[in-house]
């Protein structure tokens, strides 16, 4: 079999397999045609590609298709300045393990920072815990390395429909909860008002999701990169990440996704991410609630931000959780300046 044969059902293998694979599973289902070391290289080659994603490290590497080549994406954000290579690597992945622990987390996740970890840098998996938990982190980290790689790009509904594909591993038969798509079914859910009654909080029906989502990705596409300061980014990433769920174009996995796209323009920025801590998932989610209460529905008739004057509670929670990122990203200067 030539080489360019072996290249292709390499490919094939990742493409349509559902889990992440080890490198040594690849070559037992090719039979060991090619040398380990080829197959490592051609790996980082398409890892380098974008087309798959790299989890782990040394033994416990996995590898996850994510789709046709991509541009690469940014090499080096601006946070990153004035760090050794061995600390930047070590920055990035304490920023994947943490955004990835707290989104799935809020979503109930059970995985502890150190569980997510393990999982994520190790390979391990954690006893007691459901295989169900292990893909949603597996996901998630994917999902991250899937929107660093699209950073130069202008936001569309297909790399949207990726990256929902990528924190959605569950495999879900039910037509109407399609993965990688908008969704064919109204949704919503019960919630307590600010006055304690209970109210239903009925989502923007799938009708009007396409128009409304066209809507956040113009506007997240349209904003000055240059505008954006650590004193200001949490208005940004507020404002797209309230859009996003209260639009709810998913089935499932909304608030991960909401979590995941409004980072892009603080990413963009050279700044890092914002996370919501586990912590503050009750307060969160009342915020959320409040507002999509006072709002209701959305259609394309309302648009996606009928009234920006209501966002005023979530900018001010969000500008109080960025401070877990940037601490890191702090702690790390601090040891290149000890060195």
């Amino acid at each position: 079999m030539a080489k360019r044969s072996i290249h292709e059902t390499v490919l094939s293998l990742l493409k349509y397999s559902e889990m992440t694979m080890a490198s040594a599973e690849i070559l037992r289902k090719i039979e060991g045609r090619i040398t380990p070391r080829t197959l490592r290289r051609w790996l980082a080659e398409l890892s380098s590609a974008g087309t798959i994603s790299k989890i782990g490290k040394g033994r416990a590497t996995r590898y996850q298709y994510l789709g046709e080549a991509h541009p690469p994406g940014l090499t080096s954000f601006d946070f990153l300045t004035g760090l050794d290579e061995d600390l930047k690597i070590a920055l990035m992945g304490q920023l994947r393990d943490l955004w990835t622990h707290t989104s799935t987390a809020l979503e109930g996740n059970t995985l502890s920072l150190g569980d997510t970890h393990y999982v994520l840098e190790q390979g391990l998996t954690i006893a007691g815990k459901p295989i169900r938990e292990h893909q949603e982190v597996i996901g998630h980290a994917r999902a991250i390395e899937l929107l660093y790689q699209c950073l130069n790009q202008s936001l569309s509904a297909p790399i949207v429909f990726s990256l929902h594909r990528a924190i959605q591993t569950e495999q879900v038969t039910d037509i109407y909860k399609p993965n990688g798509v908008w969704k064919v079914e109204p949704n919503g859910t019960y919630a307590i008002s600010p006055e304690d009654e209970q109210v239903f909080i009925e989502y923007a029906l799938p009708t009007f999701v396409p128009a409304l989502m066209e809507e956040v990705m113009q506007t997240l596409n349209g904003i000055e990169i240059s505008d954006i300061k650590p004193g200001n980014a949490h208005v940004y990433y507020a404002k797209l990440h309230m859009g996003i769920v209260h639009v709810h174009p998913f089935w499932d996995g909304n608030g991960r996704m909401a979590r995941l796209l409004a980072n892009i323009p603080l990413l963009r920025a050279g700044l890092p991410p914002l996370v919501i801590p586990t912590e503050e998932r009750r307060t969160y989610i009342q915020i959320l609630a409040n507002y999509q209460i006072a709002l209701g529905p959305l259609t394309s008739g309302t648009g996606v931000w009928p009234n920006p004057a209501l966002l005023s509670q979530f900018y001010d929670f969000c500008q109080s959780c960025y401070d877990s990122t940037r601490e890191l990203v702090s702690a790390a200067m601090d040891v290149q300046k000890q060195r």
